[in-house]
């Protein structure tokens, strides 16, 4: 399995909701020049297929070990585009953000679901700055009180409370973790007594409409022998200036 989302799956669902929500967009992209940059730009171009040429109207890419990203900002904001996909790492998404700021460039931004982080991205880059900004995920949010008494949430704390109390249960990354391995726990539970590695893959490349405990209503794990990546389904959500609030349906491949 390849946990979580492709990020190509992430750009194709955004080029979904851009087309739904902002056909006459122009769209400006900022991504790394890197396999992770280069799936997105790749994403977001299959995704609005014949369209992509009239709407990304530029691109801009950086090196890892640039020192910032005030340059391409430059030539993106010059482009005029009313779109600005943010397809970068946490340390440039949040030097974007207040660029962007700095410019008085105001596009609907769309930010990269690796930098959707409040603490390590929004906050640097000004919460003034973040607001209305739109990213995507596939978990519930820990925090949010419209959860407070799900289910799904209450075994995932009770979890950690038992096995790795001290540890921040709102952390994404232990979110993920236990919904990766409940996964795990899925499919060995299905290979029986057959633990072959034949029997492993089999059962761990045919999961279908599987339901995980901190996985958002409506999102299911799915893949197979041609796909190997389980989440193919997202919901968008917007930052208000104090948290993520999810919007619209789900979004699928």
């Amino acid at each position: 399995m390849q946990w979580p989302p492709t990020f190509k799956t992430e750009a194709l669902l955004y080029a979904k909701y851009i087309q739904q929500s902002h056909p006459n967009a122009r769209i400006a992209v900022l991504y790394q020049n890197s396999d992770f940059g280069k799936d997105y730009l790749k994403g977001l171009e299959a995704g609005l297929g014949a369209a992509a040429g009239r709407m990304i109207v530029a691109r801009a890419s950086y090196e890892p070990t640039s020192p910032t990203i005030d340059s391409e900002m430059a030539t993106l904001a010059s482009s005029k585009a009313t779109v600005f996909f943010n397809a970068t790492t946490p340390k440039f998404a949040a030097q974007a953000i207040r660029k962007a700021a700095e410019l008085n460039w105001r596009p609907t931004q769309v930010l990269a679901l690796p930098s959707a982080s409040i603490q390590t991205v929004l906050e640097p880059a000004g919460l003034d700055h973040s607001v209305g900004i739109i990213s995507s995920t596939y978990m519930k949010d820990v925090q949010d009180p419209q959860w407070a008494s799900d289910a799904g949430l209450k075994k995932y704390l009770d979890f950690m409370s038992r096995y790795m109390p001290g540890a921040n249960a709102a952390d994404v990354f232990n979110v993920s973790g236990y919904l990766a391995a409940q996964a795990l726990v899925h499919v060995l539970q299905e290979c029986g007594d057959d633990l072959s590695r034949e029997n492993v893959m089999k059962q761990a490349t045919s999961i279908s409409n599987l339901e995980l405990d901190m996985l958002l209503p409506g999102i299911r794990l799915n893949n197979s022998t041609n796909n190997y990546s389980p989440i193919g389904q997202l919901r968008m959500m917007r930052f208000d200036g104090t948290s993520w609030k999810l919007f619209g349906e789900v979004l699928a491949e």
